[in-house]
């Protein structure tokens, strides 16, 4: 998920020419170390003009601060977790006005949760909940820092949320996080059908996402009507063409080895990568819920988006594919403004009218 960054000047050409700067800096599986690999010289890459002028600007951005920075441990990163958290939670208030939704801080069985409702909540989302969690690799955006994507979801498709709060290093590590969101959806279900609840979330919180779904089908627990996996973390491994073809040209992820990476080797402690409740692509997905995933075609992990997608597919499961035009990771939830963002979230509303329960 993205957090706030400085912003820097809105540049017209988005510097990829760096690539070749920094290939020292990159993994040799990036760097095309097989004798088959296909050299591609360094490049000025322009912002589109097929996409809204407030998307113009956030794709004109220079590369996010600090990427290359990457702490080792749970204190460390929650220095920088606070730090971003203040920033975005500046901009919360003229978000909530804006799309028209309250929220309200609660705890769920003990963990910390946000409701968060629309003015007006459609009709056909009377009896249904969208339980949301938040992105950041699993170490950034605690608090109030992450519901962005909850305001626009529950602004955008009218509908009542709630965003989990899940526990974060150092406070807690793998897999703390996906039993919170567990926590959450086994409490909501108590109440409300599972074929009316929605779960949702980008980055590590479309891992999440993907996860709960696995851990669900462990447990024997009935699965909800519809899943949003945005721009999932799937494959933490790295394994995945855009890891390669999107480096240096994502300008909120950037590198493969960035801070996402470091803040997922922190959460994991040591646990396997390759875990499927860590890299869920891994996973069995039969009978999963319809499915709607969303990428950019600058996302680093458009790769781990699609695989996904293929991977649902091949198991019998209902599964749509939106890729925006020169996104980058999960830009799709920057700014409420852009037309494009609220065509994203007004066809995941779409698509989780069409498949949950009335």
């Amino acid at each position: 998920m993205p957090v706030s960054r400085s912003l820097g000047s809105h540049c017209q050409l988005l510097p990829i020419v760096a690539f070749a700067l920094m290939a020292a800096q990159m993994p040799a599986h990036a760097q095309g170390a097989s004798e088959n690999a296909l050299q591609v010289p360094a490049k000025s890459v322009p912002v589109p003009t097929t996409v809204s002028p407030q998307l113009q600007k956030i794709i004109g951005m220079p590369l996010r601060t600090n990427w290359n920075v990457l702490p080792k441990t749970g204190e460390e990163w929650k220095v920088v977790a606070d730090a971003g958290a203040a920033a975005t939670i500046k901009n919360l208030p003229g978000m909530m006005e804006r799309l028209k939704v309250k929220v309200e801080k609660t705890t769920i069985d003990g963990v910390r949760a946000f409701i968060v409702t629309p003015e007006t909540i459609a009709p056909e989302n009377a009896n249904r909940v969208f339980i949301h969690v938040h992105g950041g690799c699993y170490v950034l955006n605690p608090g109030e820092a992450a519901l962005p994507e909850a305001l626009f979801m529950a602004g955008f498709a009218r509908a009542k949320v709630i965003a989990v709060d899940y526990r974060m290093p150092p406070e807690a590590y793998f897999p703390a996080a996906l039993d919170d969101g567990m926590t959450v959806y086994k409490s909501v279900i108590k109440s409300t059908s599972p074929k009316n609840v929605a779960v949702f979330g980008s980055s590590a919180g479309g891992a999440l996402t993907l996860e709960m779904m696995l851990k669900a089908k462990q447990d024997g627990l009935p699965l909800p009507g519809a899943i949003a996996p945005g721009t999932p973390m799937s494959d933490v491994t790295k394994v995945g063409d855009t890891f390669v073809t999107n480096a240096m040209l994502d300008n909120v992820l950037v590198s493969p080895d960035g801070f996402c990476d470091a803040g997922t080797k922190v959460y994991a402690a040591g646990h396997d990568f390759k875990d499927p409740l860590l890299s869920p692509v891994y996973g069995d997905m039969s009978n999963f819920p319809p499915t709607i995933l969303t990428s950019g075609t600058r996302d680093l992990l458009l790769s781990n988006t699609v695989r996904v997608h293929r991977k649902l597919r091949q198991a019998g499961v209902e599964a749509a594919l939106q890729v925006f035009e020169g996104q980058s990771h999960a830009q799709y939830y920057r700014d409420d403004t852009a037309p494009e963002s609220k065509e994203a979230f007004e066809e995941i509303s779409r698509f989780f009218d069409k498949h949950l329960g009335k």
